[in-house]
C-alpha cells in the first residue's frame, strides 16, 4: 500500500504554481483542471524532475486558451495545436506548462497519426487517458490556497486506489484505448518498471491480441519510449511485459529470440534473464542501458555445440552489426548507434586478459574503450550474473586489478592521448611522400610502439621512423 501522507501539501502547492492560469480561465468563463503526472506525482510525493512540466485539460477551444496564456508566459509553443495543445512557461513561476482542450483521440485505418475530436466533458477526457493512475484531475479554478476539498479531485476511474494498490489498469475497455494509440501497450511497460506496478491481466490480454498494432507506431515514438522504460529503476519489469505479450516481435524481434531452447546435456544460462539481470544492475544512463540490452543480441545467431559445450564464438562482433542494424531501424543516432556498438563489440574484451595485464594490453584495452571507458568497465561488472560466489570473486579481483592498472599507469602516462608520436603531415615530411596507404602504415608503425613501450620523444619516433622505412619495398 502506497502512502499519501504529504498529497495535500503537494496538491497544493501544484494549484499555487498555476495560480494566474487558473484565474485567468476562470474569469473567460472556463474550467481548467490539472491532469495526468503532474497530480499523481503529487499524491506519490514523488520529488520533482528537472524537466517538470504541468498538464492541464479544458474546455476552452485552441484559439481562446492561446489568447489566455500568452500575456502570462515569457514563451509560447505551438506544435501541438492540432490536437489542441498550447504550451508556454509561465513568468510567475518558472514552470512550463500545456493546456489542452478536452478531447477524444482515434487512430484511423492506415494512419501512424491520431485523429482529434474536442469534447465539453471532463469525463469524457480522463475516459480516454492511458491508465487510470493518469486519469487524475485537480480542478485548479475551484481550489484555493487553503482548503483542499473531495469536490476538486476528480477521481471517475479508481485511479487513487491503483495508486495504493500498485495496480496498472486502463479507465474503460484497454482495446478500445489501444485501438486509439497502440503506443499505449509500451506506455504500459513503462509505469509498471517505474512505479513497480501489477499489470491488471485484461490490459495484459488486450496487448498480447492486438500487440500488431504498435506497426501503425512511427519508429520515432517507439524509440523514445523504449529510452524512457530503460532509465526506469528495474526496466526488467516492462521489459518482460513486451516480449512476454509480444509486442518486442513488433520493433525488436531479438528479444525474444533470447529464450533459448534448453537441452538436458549442454546446459546455458538463461540468456533472456541473464539480459533483464545485467539491464537492471547497471547505472541509468541510457547508452549503458541499451548496450546492456544488446550485448548478448547475438548468442542465437552464433550459439554452437563442441566438446566444450555450448559456445557462442563472436557473439560481441556479430553482435555490434546487429546492433547497429537495428538501432538505426529505431531510428536512433548516429553517435548513439556508434557508442552503444562500440560498448557491444568490446564487452568481451576483458576475459581476453586472462594470464594479467601488461602495460600494451592496458594500453590497447583504453585505447579502444576511448571515451566509453567507465561505461565499457562497468558493463563489464554488471555482466557477470554467476550465481557461483567463487567464480564471481574471481571475476571481480580481476576487474579491480585492470582498474588498477590503469590508475597506475595513468600516474605514469598519458592515457588521454593514445597516439603516435608523429602525425601524419609530419611523418610525410619526413619520408617525403604524398598521401598514400603509407602514411598509414607507418602511423601504425608509431602506433605500435606506443602501445608496446609508452611514450617516446618525437626524435626517437624520427630516428625508428628512418629506420621502418629503409626496410620497407617501395
Amino acid at each position: 500500500m502506497t502512502s499519501f501522507t504529504n498529497a495535500h501539501d503537494q496538491l497544493g502547492e501544484l494549484a499555487r504554481s498555476s495560480r494566474s492560469l487558473a484565474e485567468a480561465f476562470a474569469a473567460a468563463g472556463f474550467s481548467l483542471y490539472a491532469v495526468g503526472g503532474s497530480v499523481r506525482d503529487a499524491l506519490l510525493d514523488e520529488p520533482r524532475r528537472d524537466d517538470y512540466e504541468i498538464d492541464f485539460t479544458t474546455n476552452a477551444r485552441p484559439d481562446d486558451i492561446e489568447r489566455l496564456m500568452k500575456p502570462l508566459c515569457s514563451a509560447l509553443w505551438e506544435q501541438g495545436r492540432a490536437f489542441g495543445t498550447i504550451g508556454g512557461t509561465l513568468r510567475e513561476s518558472s514552470i512550463k506548462v500545456e493546456v489542452t482542450t478536452f478531447r477524444s483521440e482515434a487512430y484511423v485505418d492506415y494512419s501512424r497519426k491520431p485523429s482529434v475530436e474536442w469534447g465539453d466533458s471532463l469525463e469524457a477526457d480522463l475516459s480516454r487517458r492511458d491508465f487510470t493512475i493518469n486519469a487524475l484531475a485537480l480542478d485548479v479554478v475551484a481550489l484555493n490556497a487553503e482548503t483542499i476539498g473531495v469536490q476538486t479531485l476528480f477521481d471517475y476511474f479508481s485511479g487513487f486506489h491503483d495508486l495504493q494498490d500498485r495496480v496498472l489498469r486502463t479507465p474503460i475497455d484497454p482495446e478500445i484505448l489501444f485501438s486509439d494509440d497502440p503506443l499505449r501497450m509500451l506506455r504500459a511497460a513503462r509505469f509498471a518498471a517505474r512505479f513497480e506496478m501489477k499489470i491488471d491481466p485484461a490490459l495484459e490480454a488486450a496487448a498480447t491480441a492486438m500487440a500488431e498494432k504498435l506497426t501503425k507506431v512511427s519508429a520515432e515514438r517507439i524509440r523514445g519510449e523504449l529510452d524512457l522504460l530503460l532509465l526506469t529503476a528495474q526496466p526488467s519489469l516492462g521489459l518482460d511485459f513486451i516480449v512476454r505479450t509480444g509486442l518486442a516481435q513488433y520493433f525488436f524481434p531479438e528479444l525474444p529470440k533470447l529464450q533459448l531452447e534448453q537441452d538436458p546435456v549442454h546446459q546455458h544460462k538463461d540468456v533472456l534473464k541473464h539480459t533483464w539481470a545485467v539491464v537492471d544492475k547497471t547505472s541509468p544512463l541510457l547508452v549503458l542501458r541499451l548496450a546492456a540490452l544488446f550485448h548478448d543480441i547475438a548468442k542465437p545467431n552464433t550459439r554452437a555445440i563442441s566438446e566444450e559445450g555450448v559456445t557462442f564464438r563472436f557473439h560481441d562482433v556479430v553482435g555490434a552489426r546487429m546492433t547497429r542494424q537495428r538501432m538505426t531501424a529505431l531510428k536512433y543516432s548516429q553517435d548513439m548507434i556508434d557508442d552503444v556498438a562500440s560498448l557491444v563489440e568490446l564487452h568481451m574484451r576483458f576475459h581476453t586478459y586472462k594470464l594479467g595485464w601488461s602495460d600494451r594490453a592496458v594500453r590497447r584495452y583504453v585505447r579502444d574503450a576511448g571515451d566509453l571507458l567507465d561505461e565499457l568497465n562497468e558493463l563489464t561488472r554488471c555482466d557477470c550474473t554467476t550465481r557461483n560466489a567463487r567464480k564471481a570473486q574471481m571475476l571481480s579481483a580481476r576487474m579491480d586489478e585492470l582498474e588498477a592498472r590503469i590508475g597506475e599507469l595513468r600516474e605514469e602516462e598519458d592515457l588521454s592521448r593514445l597516439r603516435p608520436a608523429l602525425d601524419g603531415v609530419q611523418v610525410m615530411e619526413l619520408l617525403g611522400i604524398k598521401p598514400s596507404r603509407a602514411v598509414g602504415e607507418a602511423l601504425d608503425f608509431l602506433m605500435e610502439i606506443r602501445l608496446d613501450e609508452g611514450e617516446i620523444d618525437v626524435e626517437e619516433a624520427a630516428r625508428r621512423l628512418r629506420a621502418w622505412w629503409a626496410d620497407q619495398d617501395h
